[in-house]
């Protein structure tokens, strides 16, 4: 006999640098960005953004994004998680438990002890970025799969 299944994730927390885009000095875009975001979007209830960068200059960033038509519109104003501390704690998302997210990340020192289990590894977009790098094609695969 089984026991019962884990609880499906409804809320997907995204990085920023190395994972979406370079870092937040060169802002380049990931190839795919704005496919993944928007498929992100039909997969989980809640899509938030769990980054270094603080909030002013993640929402720069994110406001050019859109406008440079690589994310969607919906990006610019998605929900920010502020956090602290030297981990990326998923209970830092408001209204949830834990569980009930997964982190999407390049960095494993950012994930929270005891999390493991819902942390995403995307292989870091790093120079020379290009515009072959499939990082967020086999992301969106590791998500589906995850889901399903």
């Amino acid at each position: 006999m089984t026991g019962p299944r884990p609880q499906r994730p409804t809320v997907l927390a995204l990085d920023l640098e190395g994972t979406l885009i370079s870092n937040a000095m060169s802002q380049i875009p990931r190839p795919g960005l704005k496919a993944f975001l928007t498929r992100c979007e039909t997969l989980f209830e809640r899509v938030v953004a769990f980054t270094t960068v603080r909030e002013p200059l993640f929402r720069q960033i994110a406001q050019l994004l859109v406008e440079e038509g690589v994310a969607p519109n919906w990006f610019a104003c998605i929900e920010y998680v502020n956090w602290r501390g030297p981990t990326k704690d998923l209970a830092f998302i408001p209204g949830i438990q834990a569980q009930q997210a997964l982190l999407l990340d390049d960095y494993e020192a950012y994930v929270h002890p005891g999390q493991e289990g819902q942390w995403l590894w995307v292989a870091q977009f790093e120079p020379p970025y290009s515009e072959r790098d499939r990082g967020l094609a086999r992301a969106l695969e590791l998500l589906q799969q995850r889901l399903a």
